[in-house]
């Protein structure tokens, strides 16, 4: 049974404050990536145990897990399997060389307050950076020592929180269209796979944060970065939304690809606010009239970051 926080004495008492948000935060966000300070490395939900029986909870689908010593580069058409059940791998993860991830644990009540609990605290803290907040998310992400993440980029506001060990996650420029390609942006943000191609030359422009438990880290939308877990278990909980902002940075993206499938080479995203404008006018008219059809995408975000 899942760990459930104490029952108020009246009822009506505050929700924790679990994040710990410097000021400079709203001169940072979205910008370039911070650290944060957290609580919730001692919290119940999130040690080994519960997260076994969240497992058992979770659909079969909201459970990825696969071998853990990868290379940066590597095609996630290719990607290995240990060859071990969702639940052996949780209780060998000392042992079996594995990552795993579970996804969108709002999904069970206890997981969704405090996925809520947190994000009204970055809400609170960002107040007009983060207009029309939604697709308040959270995953959890389980590794064995030496873990490696591949080079890769999400399209979501992103606060990393350290549970369990340490894991250096290394973060580049998110508009360096050389780390991160216009046609590579259009391909993860209508649901692609989220790994990207990566050059040796890239090591050096990356900057490398060292996450311990109670420390947590903004990554920017769209930024590339990859991950290395130290030599211990790791627990990571990372909690994810989407804004009025992001979205339509999202659904240029989409555009742009609609227009590349057609023929057509579009201007990247921010090269020019007027074509911008007329895109996504143009975009949101076009999902309204369900007259979208090559290449396929998808009106959701896509979810499922990787740490």
């Amino acid at each position: 049974m899942l760990p459930s926080a104490p029952a108020p004495h009246d009822g009506r008492l505050p929700a924790p404050s679990w994040l710990s948000l410097d000021p400079r935060a709203r001169q940072q966000f979205d910008k370039s990536p911070f650290t944060i300070g957290h609580r919730l490395a001692e919290q119940p939900l999130l040690t080994l145990p519960a997260l076994i029986e969240l497992a058992r909870r979770l659909p079969a689908d909201s459970v990825e897990y696969n071998a853990g010593d990868l290379p940066l580069n590597q095609d996630p058409a290719l990607t290995p399997r240990t060859g071990l059940s969702i639940q052996d791998t949780l209780r060998d993860i000392e042992t079996c060389r594995s990552w795993m991830v579970l996804k969108n644990i709002e999904q069970q009540s206890p997981y969704r307050k405090l996925v809520d609990e947190c994000l009204d605290e970055v809400e609170a803290a960002l107040g007009p950076l983060t207009p029309g907040m939604c697709a308040r998310q959270g995953f959890v992400f389980v590794s064995s020592p030496q873990a490696v993440t591949p080079y890769h980029a999400d399209f979501e506001y992103n606060f990393l929180l350290q549970i369990r060990g340490t894991k250096v996650v290394t973060v580049w420029e998110d508009q360096n269209r050389r780390l991160l390609s216009e046609e590579d942006r259009e391909r993860v943000a209508t649901g692609g796979a989220r790994n990207l191609p990566f050059e040796d030359s890239f090591l050096t422009e990356g900057r490398p944060f060292e996450l311990r438990p109670g420390q947590g880290l903004h990554v920017p939308l769209s930024a590339p970065h990859c991950v290395r877990v130290a030599d211990d278990v790791s627990i990571s909980l990372s909690i994810t939304f989407q804004s009025s902002v992001s979205h339509r940075v999202l659904s240029l993206h989409k555009a742009n690809r609609w227009l590349r499938g057609h023929g057509i080479t579009p201007r990247q995203v921010g090269a020019s606010p007027l074509a911008d404008s007329l895109k996504f006018n143009a975009w949101r008219v076009m999902n309204r009239l369900r007259v979208i059809d090559d290449p396929p995408t998808r009106d959701s975000a896509p979810s499922g970051s990787r740490y």
